[in-house]
């Protein structure tokens, strides 16, 4: 299975596999509207995003930079192979200039805290939600050690939200990891 999902990745171009990114969060961003139109009341789940919060910064930015931190940190110290994805996440940040990696960044994590934190964790609970973020980042089931980390880091980012109960903050902390460890892999891997 592993192979044959390489292999797809590796028959795309770079424009392409961009396209499809979008398309993915695009995606999500649908089934949130219908799932927001079906579990919830006049989209009562947007009442859980309150842009004048501390806590925007204080917590989320700051969990955010921490996350990157020990994930920067574990980079250095354990082996490549344990951050092995492929090489999905460098083929999508490498080239890209810092507004496209800014832009994508905002871009998913707002379409996926909406969904996975705003609809599903209400819905549902942390633990349930949690695993669906985790599988839908499929590449990491291929690697245990990608996997169990993006399963904490789920957990991590709902435990906010269910401490916070505002999916700005999960929003920004998710935004920050995305946007720094885009800049740390084109920094890394800047091929122009």
């Amino acid at each position: 299975m592993r192979k044959k999902y390489q292999e797809l990745i590796n028959s795309l171009t770079d424009k392409e596999l961009h396209i499809h990114l979008y398309l993915t969060q695009i995606i999500l961003l649908v089934i949130s509207f219908v799932l927001g139109l079906w579990l919830f009341d006049d989209f009562s789940y947007l009442n859980n995003f309150h842009l004048y919060d501390l806590n925007i910064l204080t917590i989320g930015f700051s969990a955010g930079m921490g996350v990157v931190m020990i994930d920067i940190i574990l980079m250095q110290v354990l082996p490549s192979s344990y951050y092995d994805d492929g090489g999905l996440n460098i083929r999508i940040f490498k080239n890209r200039k810092i507004f496209q990696i800014l832009f994508l960044a905002a871009f998913v994590s707002f379409s996926e805290e909406l969904l996975f934190r705003g609809i599903i964790q209400t819905k549902v609970g942390l633990f349930l939600a949690s695993l669906i973020f985790a599988i839908i980042h499929y590449r990491y089931l291929f690697n245990w050690f990608l996997f169990l980390n993006i399963v904490l880091l789920s957990f991590f980012i709902g435990a906010i939200f269910e401490w916070t109960d505002n999916l700005a903050v999960t929003i920004m902390m998710h935004f920050t990891i995305d946007f720094l460890l885009g800049l740390y892999i084109r920094y890394k891997h800047f091929s122009n």
